[in-house]
């Protein structure tokens, strides 16, 4: 137990060690707030995690533990699966989609480690484009263009004992903000088109261990690593983000309580953006039977985002499982969030 005692303290430790290095600054600099580019990877399309706030750091996962913390994926083969397919759609605030898919393979029964690859894909809609013009209007309109965002890459991650696993992520990404930019080249009403777009390279890592006191696991995970983007004359980088979570299913302590009928899980997530101030969130998932489960979770300094909720259902066919999710999140003066995802393993 004092083992235990001493490991927590040693993760606490360096998660605190590297938040405070990556905030350290002068003390006449001010800080910088919305100095990130390319936000879309943060919202996520997974409904079980949604529906939790996204507190998902320390929770074990399978293809989706890509899009939150690779080393979680790592004992996919310990649950007899070799393979675990994701796929998930958020209809988001102004008419904004957004579609997220992942797949996570485990060859050897994960005796190689768990290999996997994803993608990230945000639709922006149709936009008008116009310029300025001296008439009774005081623009023109010059038709309509449609921006979007992308993100493309693969995960691994492997477990190297019964209770600690390491993953890290590589991935690419690109921003096409569209041709919805006009030049008048001469005085006679011609315009030139010039398109906008920007790309780079993002790396995740991440961290699992299993305490081995009941079921608390906890988990670090450091996201979007980048070089700079220059974007015209101003340059930015990805949303680097610091987490720690931290889980457990409450029953643990309920000797009452048949584990393979009820579980409920109880997580929290500590981040520390780059761009905003260090925020909390925390989930709860009670799970029937591992077929029913119903989700909670609460966004802790969001202006307009704050509780959230949702369900899912599990069901095994000839060694195939199928699983849907649904989450929904109230978004205050903005219309309400729905997403729904789904996943086969085999």
């Amino acid at each position: 137990m004092n083992a235990t005692y001493r490991t927590i303290s040693l993760v606490l430790a360096l998660f605190l060690t590297v938040v405070a290095a990556a905030n350290a600054q002068p003390v006449e600099e001010p800080q910088k707030r919305a100095q990130t580019g390319f936000k879309f990877i943060t919202v996520m399309s997974d409904a079980r995690s949604t529906a939790m706030a996204d507190a998902m750091t320390s929770l074990e996962a399978k293809s989706t533990a890509m899009l939150y913390n690779p080393s979680s994926m790592a004992r996919l083969g310990d649950q007899g699966k070799i393979a675990d397919v994701f796929v998930g759609q958020t209809n988001w605030i102004a008419d904004i989609n957004y579609m997220q898919g992942a797949a996570a393979f485990s060859p050897a029964q994960g005796s190689y480690g768990v290999f996997g690859v994803f993608f990230q894909y945000v639709d922006y809609g149709e936009m008008y484009r116009t310029v300025r013009a001296n008439n009774e209007a005081g623009y023109l309109d010059m038709g309509t263009f449609s921006p979007y965002g992308a993100a493309i890459g693969v995960g691994y991650g492997i477990a190297l004992s019964e209770k600690f696993s390491i993953g890290g992520n590589v991935k690419y990404l690109v921003q096409n903000l569209g041709t919805n930019h006009f030049v008048e080249t001469s005085g006679n009403g011609e315009y030139e088109k010039k398109g906008f777009s920007a790309e780079t390279f993002g790396i995740d890592f991440g961290v699992l261990y299993k305490t081995g006191f009941k079921s608390v696991t906890l988990g670090i995970a450091v996201k979007n690593f980048s070089p700079e983007v220059k974007y015209i004359e101003e340059s930015f980088e990805l949303p680097l983000t610091f987490e720690l979570g931290m889980s457990v299913n409450a029953f643990d302590f309920v000797e009452s309580i048949d584990p393979t009928m009820h579980s409920m899980t109880v997580a929290v997530n500590a981040l520390h953006p780059r761009d905003f101030d260090e925020y909390v969130n925390f989930g709860l998932e009670y799970t029937f039977m591992n077929v029913l489960s119903l989700r909670g979770g609460y966004a802790t300094m969001q202006d307009e985002r704050g509780l959230s909720a949702g369900g899912g259902l599990k069901y095994e066919l000839a060694g195939v499982d199928f699983g849907v999710d649904y989450s929904y999140a109230p978004f205050g003066v903005f219309s309400d969030v729905h997403r729904i995802s789904t996943h086969f393993g085999l």
